[in-house]
């Protein structure tokens, strides 16, 4: 009996533990997706110029892939996540003015921003309530994104169009399958650290945007 209310209180703390973590990478993922949006909105009124957006970019990079995940333990992971989420969004300020300059842009990034909220919502909410396993899909979402940021760098030194639709559609497959991945590694215990979980999928909503405006102006034609 004493193994039995163990295994009980164990679970009751388990599932405790979880929904502190759910909670904790949903709030933090929503204050760093507006302060982002805050900050693309700053860069687009200061009109900052590609070179600084580039410059942001790698700057994130360089946050994401060095700094993170050796403060992802402490208080300075947030900052160092606060830091990461307001480069991306101030350099994404010159994309989305030069998308909203196209006849059809305000149309397409709003369709663009309320695609990626409702892929977000439907795929992050069933691994939620299904609590589905799908860490099986890390080796296949590695490989994938790895080929398709090579893809993406040869499309943009050899200017071929075709090849860069082609990349926009596979990371849209790419961020959902990663929501996908990240969100059950949440429920089922394979990610405990809301920094890192929150991290990437903002990294997904982040990839998944670009591509879907990428996409929709060009089947609109303003391409």
């Amino acid at each position: 009996m004493p193994t039995y209310d163990n295994a009980i209180q164990g679970r009751a703390i388990g599932t405790v533990a979880t929904n502190k973590l759910i909670r904790n990478t949903y709030t933090l993922l929503a204050i760093t997706l507006v302060f982002s949006a805050a900050m693309a909105g700053l860069a687009m009124v200061v009109q900052v110029s590609p070179g600084i957006s580039l410059f942001c970019s790698l700057g994130a990079l360089g946050l994401l892939w060095f700094v993170l995940p050796r403060t992802a333990n402490s208080a300075a992971g947030l900052g160092v996540v606060f830091a990461f989420t307001g480069l991306l969004g101030f350099g994404l300020g010159p994309l989305l003015s030069m998308y909203l300059s196209l006849p059809k842009g305000p149309e397409i990034v709003m369709t663009a921003l309320g695609g990626t909220g409702v892929i977000f919502l439907a795929l992050s909410g069933y691994a939620l309530t299904t609590r589905k396993d799908f860490s099986f899909m890390a080796g296949f979402l590695f490989a994938g994104i790895l080929v398709a940021f090579v893809a993406g760098i040869a499309a943009m030194i050899f200017s071929l169009p075709g090849l860069s639709l082609a990349v926009s559609a596979m990371f849209v497959v790419l961020m959902s399958g990663l929501i996908l991945f990240q969100t059950s590694q949440i429920v089922n215990g394979g990610e405990t650290n809301y920094i890192l979980a929150t991290t990437t999928l903002y990294v997904s909503l982040y990839n998944l945007f670009t591509s879907l405006l990428h996409l929709l102006t060009a089947f609109s034609g303003d391409d």
